[in-house]
């Protein structure tokens, strides 16, 4: 198994006279669509979250994917997630809150609605993992590999990888998923509570990552994105909706494994282990293709998104 570090990706700069040798270089993109299909690993259909929003005003459907997150990490609020979705308890409510460039969220705007029955409070403990407990699962990535050699650090923990596909941050005591773009967190009050699951939100902006840590990722939109983002943004205190007609509906939010086999969708996601992503990675921290002028020579891990793509149906 290779090792693969956002430095080390910035560590392959290519030099002036490779540039200017290179005639036909592929971008990140094209990297990825040319990965071979031992490559791809398919997302379980009972890991995806489907969540069907009111149509828009033009009466076009609104189907939004979200992909949850493998153990280890936040399995005590994905566990309530299950039990919410079985329980159809989400039909009926709505996304109550959109905040410019930060998030969208959705949940019971009234927060009377009983929650089912069987729900586990989580500590705050679980906003982590410590690194043994990935070994034991036989999850880590060599991602996360320590390496003396950073060119260029990470504002918010000591290193940062990839971990089954997912994008982490850790430390010599823990690791932790973080907030990029499109990555599914819990809505909480204050300390010590950590929320129950059935408040959610989306990042829709630039990556929060001082929000690692302090609330629980639970997964990432990998269809649909587009749905929450768009939205109107809300005019209230932290972009809540101020009147309850700017409220969006949601119909339903199923596991996909719930839904009739040819209703339910299917994704794929290109390994963080193979030798496909480590091209792609390198070629986003260092642009190359013909567009570009200087390659930055390095990436934010949010920067390196994880590509996914959908599985055609047979």
């Amino acid at each position: 198994m290779k090792y693969l570090l956002l430095a080390a990706a910035a560590a392959s700069l290519a030099s002036p006279v490779q540039a200017q040798e290179a005639t036909e270089v592929p971008s990140p993109g094209e990297i990825a669509a040319a990965a071979p299909a031992k490559d791809w690993i398919a997302i379980p259909v009972s890991d995806l979250l489907v969540m069907d929003l009111a149509p828009d005003a033009k009466g076009k459907p609104r189907r939004v994917v979200i992909q949850l997150m493998p153990a280890p990490f936040s399995q005590g609020w994905i566990g309530n997630i299950r039990k919410l979705a079985a329980a159809h308890w989400w039909d009926g409510t709505s996304v109550n809150r959109v905040q410019d460039n930060y998030v969208a969220q959705w949940g019971d705007a009234t927060e009377k609605k009983p929650l089912p029955e069987g729900l586990v409070t989580v500590p705050e403990s679980e906003y982590s993992v410590p690194p043994h407990i990935l070994v034991a699962h036989e999850t880590r990535s060599p991602a996360l590999a320590p390496s003396p050699h950073r060119p260029r650090g990470d504002a918010y923990a000591e290193f940062t990888g990839f971990v089954a596909g997912w994008p982490v941050a850790y430390d010599h005591q823990s690791e932790w998923p973080v907030h990029c773009y499109g990555m599914v967190g819990v809505g909480r009050n204050m300390s010590p509570d950590t929320g129950s699951g059935a408040e959610l939100y989306a990042v829709i902006g630039h990556a929060p990552r001082h929000l690692d840590r302090n609330i629980a990722l639970v997964g990432r939109v990998i269809s649909g994105i587009e749905y929450l983002s768009s939205l109107p943004r809300g005019s209230g205190p932290l972009g809540f909706y101020e009147d309850e007609a700017e409220r969006v509906g949601i119909t339903s939010i199923r596991l996909a494994s719930d839904l009739p086999a040819a209703e339910q969708p299917r994704f794929e996601y290109l390994s963080t282990d193979s030798d496909a992503f480590t091209n792609y990675a390198d070629a986003r921290a260092n642009r190359r293709d013909p567009f570009f002028i200087r390659p930055a020579g390095g990436a934010d891990i949010c920067n390196i998104p994880v590509p996914i793509r959908p599985i055609a149906a047979k």
